[in-house]
């Protein structure tokens, strides 16, 4: 039992090592203008059933202070207001800048978003071509500031890691998880000095190309099928030789994800399984270490305080692991302006985790595949 517990607490240690590095290296995007010229860029916003974003997203990305853009909003068959809400932005604030289009009919063998970013990008003029989610909104310099960034860094895919709105329990509980799995198990330094696909990463709520390589590896055509299309956009580029670069983007852009309960639960379970690129080995694995290094130590401090066993292997190590995971999550909410209350219930969090985790494999295997803005997707194959 005592090498059991020292596996567990040095893996503790590493994920703690990992995310100190990642939180001393991973850069803020420049604070000035770009110096070497400013190149079209052309801001591409896929939107289906976004009537409580659409507004603060359009009207953000309206007002920025960089002066060579165009802005392009695809309504992706919504069946709420936000058609209306982009007529009325169109009327109100738009003048030459917003260019709306109608996305067409979802064809078979594609996932919504793909689809929709496939014709935005087939519509964009710009030398820079930045796809963002219609859940976010960006301060007035985001543009402009990366754009330098892309410039001083030579990226051929620029991503950041955004602010995270949450406002409910369960998107304060759940969320978080994204920046806990990122920085304490991907050494991000490695992304860009290694040409490695594997070690890979990308967010799409903020993705900037440049169009000689969003061109050359297929544009969104290549993960039509890949309901993790960041990340697979990420390697794509990465097999062609480019370059990618992640910054920290919590003073430029922010996203509310989801909002309730039902939308953490799917969106979530949509992602997690498809993420691991359906293996189920590699969720199987995650779920152990999910087990084992989060949950497991909780049991053993609360059964040993119980029976007043403050033995070493039974309550001091099992205590400090959960001090470690504690001080992880606690790091991350401090750096990313994230609420102290989802990072003192991380236990909860990785419970809900595992819950999620076998949804998301029911649903691909037994289920009618994931499910999300009215759409039903499994792209699983016949292996996995």
């Amino acid at each position: 039992m005592l090498i059991y517990q020292l596996i567990i607490t040095v893996c503790l240690l590493a994920f703690l090592g990992i995310l100190l590095w990642n939180m001393r290296e991973l850069p803020s995007l420049p604070k000035h203008k770009p110096e070497t010229g400013s190149p079209l860029v052309s801001v591409l916003v896929p939107a289906r059933n976004e009537e409580n974003n659409i507004k603060r997203c359009i009207t953000s990305l309206l007002h920025q202070d960089y002066d060579n853009y165009e802005l392009i909003v695809l309504n992706d068959g919504s069946t709420d207001r936000t058609g209306k809400i982009l007529d009325m932005l169109l009327r109100s604030d738009g003048g030459a800048l917003l260019r709306i289009i109608e996305g067409k009919a979802l064809p078979p063998g594609w996932h919504g978003k793909a689809w929709a970013c496939d014709q935005l990008g087939k519509a964009a003029q710009g030398e820079l071509l930045l796809f963002t989610d219609a859940d976010t909104y960006h301060s007035s310099d985001s543009l402009s500031r990366s754009v330098a960034a892309m410039q001083e860094s030579g990226a051929d895919l620029l991503s950041m890691t955004p602010r995270q709105e949450m406002r409910s329990f369960w998107e304060k509980l759940v969320v978080p998880l994204i920046y806990f799995i990122l920085l304490c198990y991907l050494p991000l330094k490695l992304v860009p000095a290694t040409p490695a696909p594997s070690l890979c990463f990308a967010n799409g709520q903020f993705l900037m190309f440049r169009r000689r390589m969003y061109k050359r590896i297929g544009g969104h055509a290549a993960v039509c099928t890949d309901l993790v299309e960041d990340v697979w956009l990420c390697r794509a580029v990465k097999r062609r030789g480019g370059k990618v670069m992640s910054y920290n983007g919590i003073e430029t852009v922010n996203c509310r994800m989801y909002r309730t309960f039902d939308e953490v639960w799917q969106g979530f379970s949509k992602n997690l399984f498809a993420g691991l690129g359906y293996h189920s080995f590699g969720l199987f694995f995650l779920m152990v270490v999910t087990a084992l290094v989060y949950i497991v130590p909780y049991g053993f401090v609360i059964a040993s305080a119980s029976s007043a066993d403050f033995s070493i292997v039974y309550f001091w190590f099992p205590l400090l692991q959960v001090c470690i995971a504690l001080l992880c999550r606690l790091l991350i909410a401090g750096r990313f302006r994230q609420p102290l209350s989802g990072a003192l219930l991380h236990v909860f969090s990785q419970v809900v985790l595992l819950g999620i985790a076998v949804n998301s494999f029911y649903l691909v295997k037994f289920g009618n595949g994931s499910r999300w803005k009215g759409r039903r997707y499994n792209f699983s194959g016949k292996d996995g």
